[in-house]
């Protein structure tokens, strides 16, 4: 894994660019002007106010300057650094993940997963842009995988890889496409139960290093067994290689449990000693995680506790603490991060539409 500062991010002159001009005459006078004004573009799930479901791109400022339709919920996105195509992931225990061009240039590719698999809502490309890794749910079987398709080739299903673990939500993949780095949330679940969590008394959260290119296993971590029930959700990568993750804790309320905390190839976990009442103020549940290695900086979300909470990267102090009602998504912004809500905030805008759980920031 490397510790390189990510060149990656698009600002607005290549996402123009990048679009071609028959994305840009398609865009109204208002979407126009506020691409035109925008220095960062990020895109997230949204739900309509007819109740349809879709993607917006915004501006920094919140300005919508596209929207795709969506056939139903999505949860979390992915965008590859070299194509620019992004993929929106259906919500456990959907089977369909979309894959889609920001610009417009390629017509969207709908996949599925196979029989007796369904998409946990995250996913990640290899930083070459050939594979994609999704999050999947083998529930005859009762584990976790990460699904491989073919980006160059219809993102045909070409592969799978045992995710040691069950619950497999969030998943990333280290810079320099060594390692898989997975968080099984440790929660069964089945398609024919919904949503309901059916081992909250036996959970195994862990947290996984697999090798990306043979799926071998590099490094398990469980859960200590006092914290048994903390379930680990969302990673993502800070600098010099280290992992943060963030949890969601199942067990009973008036507990405040560790939220966060990070690890490297090698190195045990640790978790951060957060103050108390920044641990009250989470309610006991992170819903997002985004790193910002420019600035060192850690953010969390919490729509349970609405919250959003920033931590210095390289000591885990906390910076902020600010109350964001229904706080959802959290994305590395031009400068600091942005935050969405589930009631339509995006930064400090309100918009006509309410964001998921996730955000990305478009990449080149």
């Amino acid at each position: 894994m490397t510790g390189a500062k990510s060149t990656l991010l698009i600002d607005r002159r290549h996402f123009i660019k990048a679009a071609g001009a028959s994305f840009l005459a398609a865009l109204g006078p208002r979407s126009l002007y506020a691409l035109e004004r925008a220095d960062a573009v990020f895109a997230s799930g949204f739900r309509a106010r007819d109740g349809s479901y879709g993607i917006a791109t915004l501006s920094e400022s919140g300005e919508i300057i596209d929207r795709l339709k969506l056939p139903a919920r999505a949860h979390g996105m992915t965008t590859c650094h070299r194509s620019g195509m992004t993929v929106a992931f259906a919500r456990r225990p959907g089977t369909f993940a979309m894959a889609f061009d920001p610009g417009g240039g390629v017509e969207p590719i709908v996949m599925h997963t196979p029989e007796n698999r369904h998409f946990y809502g995250h996913g990640q490309f290899s930083p070459d842009g050939s594979i994609l890794y999704a999050s999947e749910n083998d529930f005859e079987g009762n584990r976790g995988v990460i699904g491989l398709y073919d980006a160059r080739d219809g993102f045909r299903r070409i592969a799978e890889f045992d995710a040691h673990g069950i619950g497999t939500h969030d998943m990333t993949v280290s810079d320099d496409g060594h390692l898989l780095v997975i968080a099984n949330g440790g929660i069964e679940t089945h398609p024919d139960f919904g949503r309901t969590k059916l081992n909250i008394d036996r959970m195994q959260p862990s947290l996984v290093l697999l090798d990306a290119k043979s799926g071998n296993l590099v490094q398990k971590h469980t859960m200590p067994e006092k914290l048994s029930q903390l379930s680990t959700r969302h990673v993502d990568l800070g600098e010099d290689g280290r992992i943060w993750f963030a949890c969601q804790y199942e067990g009973p309320r008036n507990d405040l449990p560790p939220l966060a905390g990070y690890f490297s190839k090698g190195e045990d976990i640790t978790f951060i000693d957060l103050p108390e009442e920044t641990t009250e103020q989470l309610a006991n549940y992170v819903g997002a995680i985004a790193v910002n290695r420019r600035d060192g900086i850690v953010g969390l979300t919490s729509p349970n506790g609405n919250a959003a909470v920033v931590l210095d990267e390289a000591t885990g102090r906390v910076l902020s603490a600010t109350t964001v009602r229904e706080a959802a998504g959290v994305a590395a912004a031009a400068k600091g991060i942005i935050v969405s809500s589930y009631d339509g905030h995006f930064g400090d805008r309100l918009t006509d539409v309410a964001f998921d759980q996730h955000i990305v920031r478009l990449v080149e």
